[in-house]
């Protein structure tokens, strides 16, 4: 681990990042460019004293995890994810096929929408970035976990959508699944998550049996939220194809009660306010 080159090129990538760039409020008069120290530390979920350190050139080696998530809170490209491993002694991933590292400029994107729930995601399930008002939403908070294994295994992931629907999605889940793999069937992901969930649930292996095959499209969803309640969100979906991912924004046209509830939504933010925490 090469701590000196490291601290250098963290303290670089930090200093050529704005707040805005990060989907981050600028906040009071700043004395030098770039990110604060604390700020890179929120988007990776370390501690500031750690981040730190690391700029300092005196901090312990990082998990392959954390490599991940500094990667992408600093907003690097392939080429520097890969440096930013070599620094540390770490081969970088190599995804053979879908690839798992989001683009600075998707990211852009992502972080220039304060008002809608959006993320960008995997073909095959995996959370790789979202806002806030998508955590806000109820939807998958944590990046790298995958939103197809925990629909079929975790009941908790389903009580986001009302019970007349929760069937839907999961017959969509599979034939989005079912799609990837024949396109991709010798991607590791998509193969190993079918063997596991067929292993795993009952469910998922009859729904499985019937072959349906569909892609992520736009649609209209409805959403069960415990303070604003129920919104029925236009959920659109761009898609770019050559990476295998999508960014997913959901949204509501302005005059309609979904529009004023996920204004709402905004203002609660994360907070629970449901009654069970009364």
């Amino acid at each position: 681990m090469d701590r000196d080159e490291l601290a250098h090129f963290l303290r670089r990538c930090r200093a050529r990042l704005e707040p805005s760039d990060v989907g981050l409020a600028a906040g009071a008069r700043r004395r030098t460019q770039g990110l604060r120290r604390e700020e890179v530390a929120q988007l990776t979920g370390m501690s500031v004293d750690y981040y730190t350190r690391l700029e300092q050139a005196r901090g312990s080696h990082p998990s392959r995890q954390m490599l991940t998530a500094l990667a992408r809170a600093l907003r690097l490209s392939e080429d520097e994810r890969d440096h930013l491993f070599h620094l540390t002694g770490e081969e970088p991933p190599r995804e053979t096929n879908s690839s798992l590292h989001v683009r600075p400029g998707l990211m852009m994107i992502l972080d220039r929408l304060h008002d809608a729930p959006a993320q960008v995601m995997s073909d095959w399930g995996v959370v790789l970035a979202m806002n806030p008002m998508a955590m806000a939403l109820g939807c998958e908070r944590e990046p790298g976990r995958n939103i197809i294994r925990r629909y079929f295994t975790d009941p908790e992931a389903r009580t986001i959508f009302p019970v007349e629907d929760q069937e839907g999605h999961a017959r969509s889940h599979v034939a989005q699944l079912r799609a990837v793999l024949a396109a991709r069937p010798q991607d590791p992901g998509p193969a190993g998550l079918v063997n596991e969930l067929l292993a795993t649930s009952t469910e998922f292996a009859a729904l499985w049996e019937k072959h349906e095959v569909a892609v992520r499209r736009s649609a209209v969803k409805r959403f069960l939220h415990p303070v604003v309640g129920l919104l029925e969100l236009d959920c659109e979906v761009l898609a770019a194809a050559e990476r295998g991912q999508s960014l997913i924004v959901h949204s509501a046209r302005p005059g309609t009660e979904a529009y004023e509830r996920l204004q709402l939504l905004r203002v609660v933010g994360l907070q629970d306010l449901s009654p069970q925490s009364s």
